[in-house]
């Protein structure tokens, strides 16, 4: 007999980014067997990159901060988002086992159709309307334990987009756009009355008629919660930033999956580090592939082999098929 799902919904009064994914990680490490908790909060002036990216390829970290602004870090891959006043975050964080990613975005398409807007699932990770995004989506997983997190535009101020974040002209010719306010946009376009706080009433009617009643909303403030350790995690230059080795070979490329940027330091020839920063989804197979690079000789035999000890579901074998057809032909070219 199935137990009943228990639910819980947490709004987070902070626009602190590393106070907010500090209680993100938080929640996520609390939550319980059959429990699905919806999370709300924002974040002020704010760029949060992938957790494999390299923070200063995608933003403008200098003109960031003198703006007064904040980098920050989250533990799901996927790329570099802005955040603001205008932006409202939600993440759904459960028992691995409810994971169900169709009816999650159910909640968010609900709301907005409730609102009288019509949106829509498109590419990998984003939800439209009329072609144009206004909410990016990523994901983690760890053991028994999952969350989805994503934006949902308001009133984001676009013009900051373009300012802070800098996007490749790879992935600009891949999705066949000119500039990032070109494809982005506000709910406020569709409805101009519409207010965060109508947003986050229409979220959590949507996420108790799908999943069930919740007690009343819990709002957690800022000196609540033992947060300390993570939050010094989550500000801390290593996350952020990290180190940059110098690299004795360095590839890159995009794929649809994804963009890979792959640095390799070499001892005699072995592979003594290996660095991988990417926007795909999966941080945890990127993590994986880096590592399984390391001791093998830059031989296109021996890092096959090193990449066929990675399993996972069929949608990770095809990204590992595309990593060893292409360092394959990079290998032929050294």
């Amino acid at each position: 007999m199935n137990q009943p799902i228990k639910t819980k919904i947490v709004r987070s009064d902070s626009f602190d980014p590393w106070h907010n994914l500090a209680l993100e990680e938080y929640l996520f490490r609390q939550v319980e067997k059959d429990q699905i908790i919806l999370y709300l909060w924002q974040n002020q002036n704010t760029v949060v990159v992938g957790r494999n990216q390299n923070a200063w390829k995608e933003c403008r970290c200098s003109k960031l901060e003198s703006d007064g602004g904040k980098l920050a870090r989250r533990l799901s891959g996927g790329g570099a988002v802005f955040h603001d006043l205008g932006n409202l975050n939600f993440t759904f964080i459960m028992d691995r086992s409810l994971y169900d990613l169709k009816k999650q975005l159910h909640v968010i398409l609900e709301g907005t159709q409730k609102l009288g807007i019509h949106a829509e699932f498109t590419g990998r990770n984003d939800l439209t309307v009329d072609g144009k995004k206004f909410s990016g989506n990523a994901f983690y997983f760890e053991g028994d334990k999952a969350y989805h997190h994503g934006t949902i535009m308001i009133d984001v101020d676009v013009r900051k987009v373009s300012a802070y974040l800098q996007v490749s002209r790879e992935k600009m010719v891949s999705k066949g756009v000119d500039s990032v306010q070109s494809r982005v946009t506000n709910l406020r376009n569709y409805r101009p009355d519409l207010t965060i706080d109508e947003m986050k009433e229409t979220l959590i009617q949507s996420f108790q008629e799908l999943y069930g009643k919740s007690p009343e909303p819990v709002l957690i403030k800022e000196q609540e919660y033992h947060l300390k350790e993570l939050y010094a995690k989550y500000s801390s230059w290593d996350w952020l930033y990290g180190k940059t080795p110098r690299f004795d070979v360095s590839w890159e490329t995009r794929f649809p999956w994804g963009g890979i940027d792959l640095g390799l330091t070499l001892n005699k020839g072995i592979i003594s580090e290996s660095k991988i920063y990417s926007d795909a989804m999966n941080a945890n197979l990127i993590e994986d592939i880096a590592a399984a690079l390391i001791g093998r000789p830059l031989i296109a035999e021996d890092i096959r082999e090193g990449l066929e000890t990675i399993g996972g579901v069929e949608e990770d074998k095809a990204i590992i098929e595309d990593l060893k057809n292409w360092l394959g032909i990079k290998l032929t070219e050294l």
